[in-house]
């Protein structure tokens, strides 16, 4: 089964924001909207990305793909909004 990935750049915004432990809201292409700090990237075994967060009710994984939007909340972050879309 093949996964869809998002880009590199996009990736690295990603990667950022759990290097400085930024606070995201993430707009998912449902509708839905998660807030938390960013933690970490994590791999399943079937190669699935998914960012970590610590939320207010507790740890969260969101999975990469799902992403449209994210926010960051943190004052004087290097980046303040990323816009995810498919190639």
């Amino acid at each position: 089964m093949t996964h869809s990935l998002i880009s590199c750049e996009l990736h690295d915004y990603i990667e950022v924001a759990c290097m400085y432990g930024y606070e995201v809201r993430l707009c998912l292409k449902d509708g839905s909207v998660v807030t938390g700090r960013a933690k970490d990237i994590l791999t399943n075994a079937e190669k699935q990305e998914f960012l970590l967060l610590d939320t207010e009710t507790g740890t969260q994984q969101v999975e990469l793909i799902l992403l449209d939007k994210m926010q960051v909340l943190t004052p004087h972050a290097k980046f303040s909004e990323v816009i995810f879309r498919n190639p």
